[in-house]
């Protein structure tokens, strides 16, 4: 079911192809690096391929928009997560993965979205979910630009450690990589 639902997402957007899946294993892969327990590992992955589903709802117009996006198409893609926590929260077997989802914009200083949660307030497996949605956005090719090189898209996520992304998953989203943070910066 959760593969059927990742299909249409990527029917519907079409950069989105393949993004889910590769968000879906670098979050596992990063999971498992920092020995979260295996039913959470798992959680992290299917959380992954889940993570914008709240985009269907989303005009194709504005999901595949050239250019910059208005303030108001830019509000109405920030609503995607708030939508994705909806479609699944009423569902036991994936309330928790829902509130993965409601949560993976959420940044690190508390100046993410729906709700500014801050730090440890973001569950961990959305603070994994944030660096690698974000690391596979910078990294691919988009509407709006062509993708960052791998050595760019390493700086920013150092960049934004501890504001944007957790220091704890920059870390290990590091060791995964075979680099430190001061080889970046130098």
């Amino acid at each position: 079911m959760i593969l059927s639902l990742t299909s249409l997402l990527e029917i519907h957007d079409t950069y989105t192809k393949g993004h889910n899946e590769e968000v879906a294993n670098l979050s596992k892969e990063i999971a498992q690096e920092m020995d979260l327990d295996p039913q959470v590992v798992k959680d992290t992955y299917w959380a992954g391929l889940l993570h914008d589903i709240g985009k269907i709802v989303i005009p194709q117009h504005i999901l595949n928009k050239k250019g910059r996006l208005s303030d108001d198409e830019y509000e109405i893609i920030k609503k995607h997560p708030e939508w994705g926590f909806k479609a699944l929260k009423n569902s036991k077997e994936l309330f928790e993965l829902a509130e993965y989802i409601l949560n993976h914009h959420e940044r690190w200083d508390g100046q993410g979205y729906p709700n500014g949660l801050k730090g440890e307030e973001i569950p961990v497996v959305s603070q994994i979910l944030a660096l690698a949605d974000a690391w596979d956005a910078m990294t691919s090719q988009r509407s709006y630009r062509d993708p960052l090189s791998k050595e760019t898209a390493l700086r920013e996520i150092v960049d934004n450690k501890g504001e944007q992304f957790s220091p704890v998953v920059v870390e290990t989203f590091l060791k995964l990589k075979g680099k430190t943070a001061v080889e970046i910066l130098t």
